[in-house]
């Protein structure tokens, strides 16, 4: 007998080595790492999802699943299909993004961004199987859980197990996505916004608990960290170069530009305090917020001759749940007024702030898990390494609005068509612990 921890009636939800076998039977590998490799070469950068979308969709249509779409505009959909809901037992969202990492679009972006060697690898968009193992980006992120959790819903069906509540198994657009700012506005920019929060609002879902499927190398964590994306604007003077009185000390200089030396410095010191001194760790995981300066605007090479008054630095800063933008806010303020610049602004240009889920409304979902992966691997779950719970993922959506969610799935890198079907397994043997057989 295998004991998976039901959380509808706080009691263990006991499966019979035939049930086990039953679903386990019903995920084949092959057919898993076709589905994964089809999916994964589906182009999909933030903004172009509606292939993928439209994919996913008509694969649980075939399947025989209760589908529907929702998205705030039509290329931008989220999927979401269901199965179960034949009794009072609890409701499980499995989520996972559509789009994946690529370069931008935008040849202009690209050139100041990447090399051209790093441009060239194939990894940005395909996928293959290399010596036993995928190979390509979007199966690591985020096609490859995705696949899991669709295989595990289809294995429950395929073994004839009715759920008592009901599994959602959704797909959402904008995950990985960009954040309107400045001349890129419109929809195509929205990223975390468009997606499983567009989602929760209006997919017609309620779930009592989710699992944002990603690759977490078997371990799990209920807490996330959020970002602000500061721009502090250097301010000087434009001065002709033919009239300029070129000092010999570059912090005299009219041109703003010379003053990122000193800003550089004292924003990368700050940077050492700031982690150090707001990691947060919890019995859901421990966080670092990572700051580093993404981006640096200033002048236009179009029409040199005269420098820039203005200068734009993009300080990428880390928030865990305990933080809000105003703690790093102050404290770069005062950072900068006391380098005795020619004068400054600084705001947030993007703010988003971390979650965690309740320790006690959580813990019957990470038991149920835990125990599924003891029956597929040996052993229990473990907390996941810090960099899982020291970024965005989904899971941050669902605690925001106070459903207990994780973070859980396969190796991030390179994993192999057998990882992908013991994390089919296991997301199969949680969806039955959290939603109950129907009787």
């Amino acid at each position: 007998m295998t004991t998976l921890f039901n959380p509808d009636t706080q009691t263990p939800y006991k499966v019979t080595d035939e049930e086990r076998e039953a679903i386990a039977s019903a995920i084949d590998t092959e057919e898993l790492t076709t589905l994964a490799l089809t999916l994964g070469n589906i182009p999909s950068r933030s903004g172009e999802e509606a292939e993928a979308g439209e994919f996913v969709r008509s694969w649980l249509d075939e399947q025989g699943f209760i589908t529907r779409t929702t998205g705030a505009v039509p290329h931008r959909q989220n999927i979401i299909g269901e199965y179960g809901g034949k009794g009072l037992g609890q409701n499980l969202l499995f989520t996972a993004h559509l789009d994946t990492e690529s370069p931008s679009a935008d040849e202009h972006i690209n050139r100041h961004k990447y090399r051209p060697e790093t441009l060239a690898n194939p990894e940005w968009q395909q996928c293959w199987l290399e010596d036993g193992s995928f190979r390509g980006y979007p199966i690591s992120n985020d096609r490859g859980p995705m696949s899991c959790f669709l295989m595990a819903a289809k294995a429950l069906k395929s073994a004839g197990i009715e759920l008592s509540g009901k599994l959602y198994v959704t797909a959402c657009p904008g995950e990985i996505g960009p954040e309107p700012m400045e001349e890129w506005q419109g929809v195509d920019y929205l990223g975390k916004d468009i997606g499983a929060n567009y989602l929760f609002h209006h997919g017609g879902v309620v779930a009592d608990y989710a699992i944002a499927a990603e690759g977490c190398d078997w371990g799990v964590t209920w807490q996330g960290n959020g970002y602000a994306l500061f721009r502090i604007q250097l301010l000087g003077e434009g001065v002709f170069t033919p009239i300029l009185d070129n000092s010999p000390a570059p912090n005299a200089h009219p041109n703003p530009i010379y003053q990122l030396g000193k800003v550089i410095d004292a924003v990368h010191q700050w940077a050492q305090t700031y982690e150090q001194a707001n990691g947060y760790k919890s019995r859901g995981g421990e966080s670092v917020p990572k700051v580093q300066i993404d981006a640096i605007k200033a002048g236009s090479p179009l029409t040199f001759g005269a420098g820039t008054d203005v200068c734009s630095v993009y300080v990428e800063v880390g928030l865990t749940a305990r933080q809000t933008a105003a703690q790093p806010y102050h404290e770069l303020n005062k950072l900068l007024s006391g380098l005795g610049l020619q004068g400054y602004n600084i705001e947030p240009v993007v703010v988003r702030h971390g979650f965690s889920a309740n320790e006690d409304e959580v813990a019957p979902l990470v038991k149920s898990l835990s125990n599924a992966t003891a029956a597929v691997k040996g052993h229990e779950i473990e907390l996941a390494h810090p960099a899982y719970s020291s970024m965005w993922r989904d899971h941050n959506v669902f605690n925001m609005q106070r459903i207990p969610a994780v973070t859980s799935g396969m190796p991030r890198f390179q994993p192999t068509p057998q990882d992908l079907t013991d994390s089919a397994l296991i997301y199969a043997l949680t969806a039955l612990a959290v939603c109950g057989r129907a009787t």
